[in-house]
């Protein structure tokens, strides 16, 4: 935020009677403000016409795609329907992909026609960012949804089965593009599983080939080094040949092109993931409002500095604070759609509500497979099986957040600890 931006303050919001709220996007950030709506706001008292618009008529945790794209979590199970844990008397679902935004006319339009508002919450996500890198939209998988980790599921199945007829190498060589969470977390659930996928197909393990590929200096960057050396060793130990310092220069149909120490080099690899970076929504960078890669910037309440009545939360929003930038994105979306739904709690009753948006940072884990992990919790180091519990025990807690123990017990996570 510039220093201009940081003086203007905005008027605070009078909203009609019956206001009409509407929510688009329901991830992380979206449903947590559908949710506080629908817990805090007294109906029989107060009037709002409240709606959420989502392309799925359900919510999955992007948090666990790693474990659907290798099969370790169904897809039965990553889904939590939207009608399951929002009260329709209160909150309107509505199944509908946004395709247009009119702020000037206080309006969006979906593939099934124009929704109008006087209250807007943008939480439509992230997508892919390829840095315009030649062949990632061609060529690569990405972890940006549940469909796309299905997706994947499939390809690194019928690659492995089907080496015994193609006698391949390069179908049972992977190169994951990416050393941040959503990259390590994957490339660790595969190599945990490689020694099943080479039984079940009868394939040498020698023959596996899993690389990973970061241009910072050391993968997890945003953990200290004592940290992410751990977390090395660890990939290492399960046969993951890292690569760093190096740029992906383009993505072919069998393998990458990098570039290290000064040299063009080629790997090849018949699957590869991209999972180097992500920006805002392409509905958001084509709208009218300014916007930087589909992120809009915000005040300390997470208002629209150019349409007052419009809220952006998620990835939706550019951060603007030290410990938002860094932040682990679903946990800041849960806060953000909860404090949004609280301000709009007190505007639907005419009340002042003047606090700020704050970050309450408690902790940050990454998995390296189902039973060790590497992160920070409330400023302490964990690692090990401790870390794969305080990783499912993050997880559970939010889908106690949506529905209690008895989500926790059809969704948990639970298996933290190896069987010896």
């Amino acid at each position: 935020m510039n220093n201009q931006e940081n003086t203007v303050v905005l008027d605070e919001l009078k909203l009609p009677e019956n206001p009409r709220i509407l929510i688009i996007g329901g991830g992380y950030a979206g449903l947590k403000a559908a949710l506080g709506l629908q817990r805090l706001l007294d109906f029989s008292k107060h009037k709002a016409e409240i709606s959420l618009i989502s392309k799925h008529d359900y919510h999955y945790q992007t948090t666990l795609l790693h474990k659907v794209a290798i099969g370790t979590l169904s897809a039965r199970k990553a889904r939590i329907y939207y009608r399951k844990v929002l009260d329709t008397n209160k909150i309107k679902f509505i199944k509908d992909k946004i395709i247009k935004l009119e702020p000037d006319k206080n309006c969006v339009y979906g593939n099934a026609g124009k929704y109008e508002y006087d209250v807007l919450v943008i939480a439509l996500g992230f997508r892919p960012d390829g840095f315009n890198t030649p062949g990632v939209k061609e060529h690569a998988f990405k972890l940006s949804t549940l469909n796309a980790a299905l997706k994947l599921t499939k390809h690194i199945e019928n690659k492995f089965k089907d080496y015994a007829l193609t006698k391949d190498v390069n179908d049972l060589s992977v190169v994951v593009c990416g050393t941040g969470f959503t990259s390590i977390e994957f490339t660790a659930e595969l190599a945990s599983q490689i020694d099943e996928l080479c039984l079940i197909c009868g394939i040498d393990r020698s023959l596996v080939k899993v690389t990973c590929i970061g241009r910072s200096s050391r993968i997890l960057p945003i953990f200290d080094e004592k940290l992410s050396s751990i977390a090395t060793k660890k990939l290492e130990k399960m046969g993951v040949n890292i690569i760093t310092n190096s740029t992906v220069k383009e993505v072919l149909k069998d393998g990458v092109i990098i570039q290290r120490d000064g040299k063009d080099e080629k790997i090849s690899a018949n699957t590869v993931l991209w999972g180097a970076g992500v920006k805002g929504s392409d509905i958001i960078e084509k709208s009218s409002i300014n916007n930087i890669k589909g992120r809009i910037k915000v005040d300390y309440q997470l208002r629209c500095f150019d349409y007052p009545n419009i809220f952006v939360i998620g990835d939706s929003a550019h951060p603007t604070t030290k410990d938002a930038k860094h932040a682990p994105t679903a946990q800041l979306s849960a806060q953000m759609g909860d404090f949004v739904a609280l301000k709009l709690v007190h505007l639907i009753k005419g009340k002042s509500f003047k606090k700020p948006f704050v970050f309450k940072h408690r902790g940050t884990v990454c998995s390296i497979g189902h039973t060790d992990g590497v992160g920070i919790v409330y400023g302490n180091s964990v690692s090990g099986e401790l870390a794969a519990f305080l990783k499912n025990t993050i997880e559970n807690r939010w889908l106690f957040s949506l529905g209690g123990f008895s989500m926790v017990f059809k969704k948990g996570q639970f298996r933290y600890r190896t069987s010896n």
